[in-house]
């Protein structure tokens, strides 16, 4: 789990190195548009016609895991073979094709353009990747339109006084760190990261005994973690925890950076608001 993460890490850096200049916008606008992740299925939605999109990935149906799952009805979900995407013949591929491995060197000499998003660790990556992505299918003002209503949306929530301390803690007893999404909007909202008191890395795991130490004010755990389904999930459910005030989002807002973000931070935001008029 902590590999891959740092892996998504050094993918962003190093797409960000290669992606400095701003692409041209694009001499036709695509009509066959193939995803090939889940977070490029949720920018598409909010961003492209529906009949632009050609294909979004096994995962963009899945409410558990994606912010956009009520919207993808009606739209052409793949599976996992480079024939099916061969058959549709994209004029525009959005993703991460660096992780594609095999599926990619049966594609590559077809030279489909493709817009290569790099993982989202702060809200500024989010504003650039909907503005790649509005720009890469003739949609710009649609991007501008959209990063306003965030920007617009974020700059009215309140701040929690004090800089109350929270741990996001998730099964088998992970904590989100410091220069990640999570951490940037925990700040947003006036929330302290008990990863940075404690001087954890950007992933960590953290015992019971440890966390209850610490004395957190809060503990912000995914709402699929309510139900206990194996032994990760269990040790968020042990009495020692019970007198920590929890707030609960759904994985399927912060497993991706993009417009869920917002709607992540509004909920933080009205629950601590809660907890304090208690």
């Amino acid at each position: 789990m902590g590999v891959a993460m740092m892996r998504r890490r050094l993918l962003s850096i190093l797409l960000a190195l290669g992606a400095t200049a701003a692409a041209p916008p694009p001499a036709h606008t695509p009509r066959r548009i193939v995803s090939l992740n889940l977070c490029a299925d949720q920018l598409l939605v909010d961003l492209a016609d529906r009949g632009q999109i050609a294909g979004l990935t096994r995962n963009a149906p899945d409410a558990e895991m994606s912010a956009v799952a009520a919207r993808t009805r009606g739209l052409h979900i793949l599976g996992q073979s480079a024939e099916e995407i061969l058959a549709i013949d994209p004029d525009l591929i959005v993703g991460a094709p660096s992780f594609q491995g095999g599926m990619m060197a049966v594609l590559a000499p077809h030279h489909y353009p493709v817009v290569d998003l790099a993982w989202a660790n702060s809200y500024a990556d989010i504003v650039a990747q909907i503005r790649q992505v509005a720009r890469a299918i003739g949609h710009p003002a649609r991007g501008e339109a959209l990063i306003a209503r965030m920007n617009r949306d974020l700059a009215a929530l309140p701040r929690a006084p004090g800089h109350p301390v929270a741990a996001y803690y998730q099964r088998r007893g992970y904590m989100t760190g410091t220069g990640t999404l999570v951490d940037e909007m925990m700040t947003r909202v006036g929330l302290t990261n008990l990863a940075a008191k404690l001087g954890k890395p950007v992933l960590s795991q953290v015992s019971l005994e440890e966390l209850v130490a610490a004395k957190p004010d809060y503990l912000i755990v995914e709402t699929g973690s309510e139900r206990i389904v194996d032994q990760g999930t269990e040790m968020l459910h042990h009495p020692i925890l019970a007198r920590i005030p929890r707030l609960r989002l759904p994985q399927a807002w912060t497993v991706c950076g993009g417009p869920a973000y917002v709607l992540a931070a509004q909920s933080l935001a009205r629950q601590i608001a809660a907890t304090r008029a208690r």
